[in-house]
């Protein structure tokens, strides 16, 4: 209900209207009364009504001055103004401020109960308009990031947009844009991912990045324009926050491109250039950040350098040599990245070195290296093309090296027997091995001994007479280690046993005695 109060110098015309007026029919609740138009502002201030009715002819502060100073502080209170005939004329003056409804006294509970009723239709036609009005913005402002999502793709894609549109959608969006320098962002969320993690990409730019102006997505990337500014490494250490940001929430990279400055009008050529960017991250990598200086080339003199000698890289993987293969791809593709060729040149150079690859390799695996020929070609960058290139290659060349070891593993096998064999006599060694039982070049024996076992031979005997000793102590208990360097093969060294089996168990052999006696 409607709250009102009742202002009147005439006592009984005020308690006349509070009794016979049916209030709650009206809609409305009787609050308060006054005597005058200084006690009613009180009571108004103290609790402000929705409507007064009041006589306007009052001493102190008379219905014109009341209503004046209300509409002033409370312009939503709504009036009724009581007036004799001879004061009509100058009750209009009200109409100054708002007041539509005007009562000759003397009035009737009828004529009172239909203003309270216009008065209330009034408010609530009022309130309609306002709730509509406030929807209509809130529906507004919800509308107006597609809006201008909208805008910055339509201005982007087509030529027809120019100045005169510009300046509409200022005045529509409340932002400056013809008269400032502006520059694009262009940010690709690398690997799979959800549409909904450019939005949370858009933002996270939204939130760390400063004069952000407009954002879109083109061809699932983020297109952001934003304002210029002359502190290049505050916007770099902006930039870098976002990327970080977001690969901490979603453990996915995003690489971003940056056009240079230029103004609004030539925001479908700024366009391109972050395009073309974002284009070079197969020579820059994924999550990295790029700008028109990196599109630079490098001398291209290293072309020369750039030739393959299939033969010499055929020869280092058959040679088994992973580290002179994995050298030379380091070195291909570091010439490869400095050049920065065309990208299609740089594939097909990529695929020819493949190819010579392939050229060599065993019968039983060609097919195996043929068939990844496709997945080589949807490689996206220049550093997954080396990844692909680099475990191939190194594949290849295990290859190998397991076949030249097969190659050489039936002499090291006689003298793995000969040591199993001979492990107690302490005078066995290399030269012994190689000129009275193999007659074979010891330093070639030496080589292909430690190439197949991945120890010397000298290493190797000491390790498996101690894993011998070992065994005998934990098979046997108590015993002398001046007679387990007697019986496996250190002569009767028992210091410089104790110092080998140190370095292998990681105990002496007395504590290794006690460790088992214990046991």
């Amino acid at each position: 209900m409607y709250k009102v109060l009742l202002v009147d110098d005439e006592r009984m015309i005020l308690e006349g209207i509070s009794q016979v007026v049916d209030w709650g029919k009206a809609g409305t609740r009787l609050v308060g009364t006054a005597r005058n138009g200084i006690e009613a502002y009180d009571q108004i201030q103290a609790s402000p009504p929705d409507f007064v009715i009041s006589d306007i002819s009052m001493p102190g502060l008379d219905g014109i001055g009341l209503v004046a100073k209300t509409t002033e502080h409370f312009p939503d209170v709504r009036f009724i103004l009581l007036s004799g005939y001879k004061d009509f004329d100058y009750a209009c003056r009200a109409m100054q401020y708002g007041v539509k409804h005007y009562l000759l006294k003397p009035c009737n509970e009828r004529q009172i109960h239909e203003a309270l009723t216009e008065l209330g239709q009034e408010r609530e036609e009022q309130e309609e308009r306002k709730q509509f009005v406030n929807r209509m913005k809130l529906d507004f402002q919800r509308m107006l990031p597609h809006v201008k999502e909208h805008f910055l793709k339509e201005f982007i894609s087509y030529k027809t947009y120019g100045s005169r549109d510009i300046a509409f959608y200022e005045r529509l969006f409340g932002l400056e844009l013809q008269n400032k320098q502006v520059r694009m962002l262009l940010l690709r969320v690398e690997e799979s991912h959800e549409p909904e993690h450019l939005f949370a990409l858009q933002n996270i730019a939204g939130d760390l990045m400063d004069h952000v102006l407009l954002s879109t997505t083109m061809q699932g990337q983020l297109l952001i324009v934003l304002e210029s500014e002359d502190d290049t490494s505050r916007f770099m250490k902006q930039i870098e926050a976002v990327r970080t940001t977001f690969h901490r929430f979603y453990k996915l990279e995003v690489t971003i491109a940056i056009s240079e400055s230029d103004s609004m009008q030539h925001s479908r050529g700024m366009y391109r250039e972050t395009l073309h960017c974002m284009n070079h991250r197969f020579y820059t990598g994924e999550g990295s950040l790029i700008t028109k200086d990196d599109l630079a080339a490098e001398d291209t003199r290293e072309m020369a350098d750039l030739e393959l000698d299939e033969e010499k890289f055929g020869l280092l993987i058959k040679a088994g040599n992973r580290e002179e293969v994995v050298q030379e791809v380091d070195r291909l593709f570091g010439i490869l990245s400095r050049m920065k060729l065309e990208i299609s040149v740089t594939r097909s150079y990529v695929l020819q070195l493949y190819a010579a690859m392939i050229r060599i390799c065993p019968e039983e695996e060609r097919a195996a290296f043929t068939s990844r020929m496709v997945v080589l070609a949807e490689q996206k960058t220049l550093a997954c093309l080396k990844s692909f290139v680099q475990e191939a290659a190194e594949r290849m060349t295990a290859i190998y090296y397991k076949s030249n070891v097969y190659r050489q593993s039936s002499t090291v096998d006689k003298m793995i027997t000969i040591i199993e064999q001979n492990y107690r006599k302490s005078d066995l060694s290399l030269n012994g091995v190689a000129g009275q039982m193999l007659y074979m070049n010891s330093d070639y024996l030496g080589k292909i001994f430690k190439k197949v076992t991945g120890e010397n031979f000298s290493h190797y005997v000491n390790r498996y007479r101690i894993e011998r000793a070992a065994e005998h102590i934990r098979e046997t208990g108590d015993v002398k280690v001046f007679e387990l360097a007697e019986w496996f093969g250190f002569g009767g060294n028992a210091q410089y046993f104790s110092q080998v089996f140190k370095k292998w168990a990681g105990m002496t052999p007395s504590e290794y005695i006690k460790s088992h006696e214990r046991g």
